[in-house]
């Protein structure tokens, strides 16, 4: 990438994903003890996390470097912040059942081994730890799937890899977790682009 492609991408990524803040709390708000974040981005979750996060390990593969606002929301957390440049869906370096939570807020859409990447978080994970996400995906209407169909070969090119017809529920039980509790709505904005899925799910046996 270029030096302004460097520079453009993460005010860009900050500017865009602003337009989802007040979906986050009610997902991010849950979080508490250790936590694993997979797709921290500019770090706009940091603000909705509870006082009873005691740590966060925040996975990043484009850490942008020297980008005021993201170092500026980690000084402000109450509560230390380990960046980490690495993929969800490589090895991750932590042991089984590290983690409490582990928090994904549009970022399932961009994984491109999502099968491997829920193994991994499943498998960090405690066993009576919880995952929860927020993400948009693939639509409950026949009509507007169709179009997201239609659509995605050209979004995932345009889009940095993002996936706008995955059906997020089924990929998360398939990834070997049980859903506890599922919200479905839209959101604003293009109808192929706002369905929304709010979920928290549990280690299946």
């Amino acid at each position: 990438m270029s030096s302004f492609g460097e520079w453009l991408r993460p005010r860009f990524l900050d500017l865009a994903m602003r337009q989802m803040d007040d979906l986050r709390g009610p997902t991010v708000g849950l979080a508490q003890g250790e936590v694993l974040e997979i797709g921290f981005g500019t770090g706009l979750n940091l603000a909705h996390y509870a006082p009873a996060v005691k740590s966060l390990v925040a996975l990043e593969p484009n850490i942008a470097a020297g980008y005021p606002p993201t170092q500026a929301r980690i000084d402000a957390a109450a509560f230390p912040v380990e960046r980490a440049q690495l993929r969800a869906d490589s090895s991750l370096p932590f042991d089984s059942g590290r983690f409490d939570f582990v928090v994904s807020t549009f970022t399932l859409c961009s994984i491109p081994q999502l099968e491997k990447a829920l193994a991994e978080l499943r498998r960090v994970l405690r066993p009576d730890g919880r995952f929860v996400f927020l993400e948009h995906g693939r639509a409950e209407a026949e009509s507007t799937a169709r179009w997201q169909d239609r659509l995605n070969p050209l979004w995932v090119r345009i889009a940095d890899g993002c996936n706008m017809n995955r059906p997020m529920d089924r990929l998360v039980e398939a990834g070997g977790f049980r859903i506890a509790e599922l919200a479905r709505f839209r959101h604003k904005g293009p109808g192929v682009l706002a369905q929304m899925f709010r979920g928290v799910a549990e280690r299946a046996a």
